[in-house]
């Protein structure tokens, strides 16, 4: 079916629903921190702290875990060890496009991506713009 699940992934995938702000972060620092967890993706509606960026990062860290923030332009926290900014590209029906950018990376190059997914398997393509070469990023301010 078109827009549906790669095959096991439904089976493994738990959805939380929180009731407030404060209840998000600490629910996606505790399956953050969880090692059988291997990815976080929470929709914060308010600025993210610089304290509870650096929790998130943390927990991220000792769980080994790939926390996805999903935050709206300019209420990112400065904690993150990667911003990307995503925005949709036109496609055929039966694939997903989306022109993703990295605009911080705290430990390597920055870059922008083409990204399609066709809906059949776990896998999505990137495509580097090809003759481009990327310094990194300077430090934060």
């Amino acid at each position: 079916m078109p827009g549906s699940l790669p095959d096991g992934v439904a089976e493994r995938l738990h959805l939380v629903e929180a009731r407030s702000e404060t209840d998000l972060l600490w629910t996606a620092e505790e399956a953050l921190r969880a090692r059988p967890v291997s990815l976080v993706i929470a929709a914060p509606e308010k600025p993210i702290s610089l304290t509870a960026g650096r929790r998130l990062q943390l927990a991220a860290e000792a769980g080994v875990t790939t926390g996805l923030m999903l935050i709206q332009e300019g209420r990112g926290s400065n904690a993150a060890e990667t911003r990307w900014k995503c925005d949709p590209l036109p496609s055929p029906p039966d694939s997903t496009r989306h022109l993703w950018a990295l605009i911080k990376n705290k430990r390597g190059t920055i870059g922008t991506y083409d990204v399609s997914w066709n809906g059949t398997t776990a896998a999505v393509h990137l495509v580097p713009q090809a003759g481009e070469r990327h310094q990194p990023e300077g430090p934060p301010r």
